[in-house]
């Protein structure tokens, strides 16, 4: 069993950044690829960032690229999404998550966090 926290959230006007932050207990967090999802109100949970657990790749949602940064510190077993120039759209509940590194649907995940709310103010 893996728990997941996310924790950073909140209110941020558009066009500024937040950065979250997805604590990890359990298993061994240096052989786990992780990942962060979104699901914004009345929308399906969709794929944001994931990273592989070695930290050597990273891959992410033509929505986000360019402005979505997804790091790993193995030391403190923490996983990070640094979000810049939020748009409204970005608006969601956002959920760290375990799964293989290639699969990008909810179903292929392992773990999931609580989940914390991110809104965009326009």
């Amino acid at each position: 069993q893996v728990l997941l926290v996310e924790s950073g959230g909140g209110v941020v006007q558009a066009g500024g950044s937040l950065r979250l932050s997805c604590a990890v207990n359990g298993g061994t967090f240096s052989n786990l690829n992780m990942k962060w999802f979104r699901q914004a109100p009345g929308k399906e949970r969709e794929f944001v960032a994931t990273i592989r657990a070695s930290g050597s790749s990273t891959y992410y949602a033509d929505s986000v690229k360019g402005r979505f940064t997804i790091s790993r510190d193995d030391g403190k077993s923490m996983v990070y999404l640094q979000m810049n120039s939020l748009k409204p759209e970005d608006t969601a509940v956002y959920y760290c998550a375990v799964a293989p590194y290639l699969m990008t649907r909810p179903r292929d995940v392992d773990y999931w966090g609580k989940g914390t709310l991110v809104t965009v103010s326009s």
